[in-house]
């Protein structure tokens, strides 16, 4: 399921970006060099292989900047775009098209890298009932965003923050096991009797915390940064009684052995913490402009 963009919150990202760009005196460079009444064409077009996500925030950009500009999308939310593929056309001012480039450009540039390193984890556990996870790893005020692309790129959300999910780790059951034995079982209890509408995730670090999170009746457990043996015996273990998550340590030429273990999920990370911008131009098309 693709979470719906929360615009609301994209435009205050917007509004910053801009902000920080243009400052007081706006696009000096443009505004010297470009006749106010200049109006242009341009495209946007990938320049390597990605994974097309963020085109309604780029077009978004662009309509802050002069409302007066069309943007017509050429591709889908979700698309494979090879090199050379022209992702949407613009039209309209041209000292408005350069204001908004770059502002565009790093907002939709950030997305399809999220989404296409996204793809390329799903990809790899292809052929397994495993689903790759994201992780709250996401830029400050990007989150909604970064989990939209990763959707759009074919891997699954996890939480969306700390309100929709108990989730006991491990520095709560550091402090938990300060009362003494039984931190796990403590743990849960407590969670279901405060918030019964939520799931219940336990991590675990080792068998015999995975053991404690079964006895407790944990809705998903996250076996953290344990080895494919390990993982293993924990999925004989639980016998489908809870979720099993796997983190830590986890890198795409990992992820097809983990798909064959037999867990329920994966979570990395790197779908959002250390992605690459993709490499997308704004090229604007001389033929057809016009003063």
């Amino acid at each position: 399921m693709i979470p719906e963009i929360n615009f609301e919150r994209v435009d205050e990202l917007i509004a910053l970006a801009i902000s920080e760009d243009l400052g007081d005196l706006g696009d000096t460079t443009t505004q010297a060099v470009i006749p106010a009444g200049m109006a242009a064409v341009a495209v946007l077009k990938a320049k390597e292989e990605c994974v097309c996500a963020g085109l309604p925030v780029a077009a978004r950009v662009f309509a802050k900047l002069d409302r007066s500009i069309t943007f017509n999308a050429m591709v889908n939310e979700g698309d494979l775009c090879q090199p050379g593929t022209v992702m949407a056309r613009i039209s309209g001012p041209a000292r408005a098209l350069l204001a908004a480039e770059r502002t565009a450009l790093n907002f939709l540039q950030r997305l399809c890298g999220v989404a296409t390193t996204a793809h390329k984890y799903a990809q790899a556990l292809s052929g397994t009932n495993t689903k790759i996870l994201d992780t709250r790893k996401t830029t400050p005020g990007y989150r909604n965003l970064e989990k939209y692309a990763v959707a759009v790129g074919g891997a699954t959300n996890h939480r969306i923050g700390l309100f929709d999910r108990i989730m006991i780790k491990d520095n709560h059951r550091e402090l938990a096991g300060l009362e003494g034995a039984g931190g796990i079982a403590r743990s849960v209890a407590r969670a279901r009797e405060m918030y019964p509408q939520l799931e219940v995730e336990v991590e675990a670090d080792n068998l015999s915390e995975v053991a404690e999170a079964l006895e407790a009746n944990a809705d998903y457990i996250l076996l953290d940064n344990m080895s494919d043996e390990m993982m293993a015996e924990a999925v004989k273990m639980n016998n489908r009684r809870a979720k099993l998550e796997a983190s830590g340590g986890i890198t795409l030429e990992r992820l097809p052995r983990i798909g064959k273990i037999g867990v329920d999920f994966v979570s990395a990370g790197a779908l959002t913490h250390s992605v690459k911008a993709a490499d997308i131009s704004m090229d604007i098309l001389p033929e057809e402009s016009n003063a």
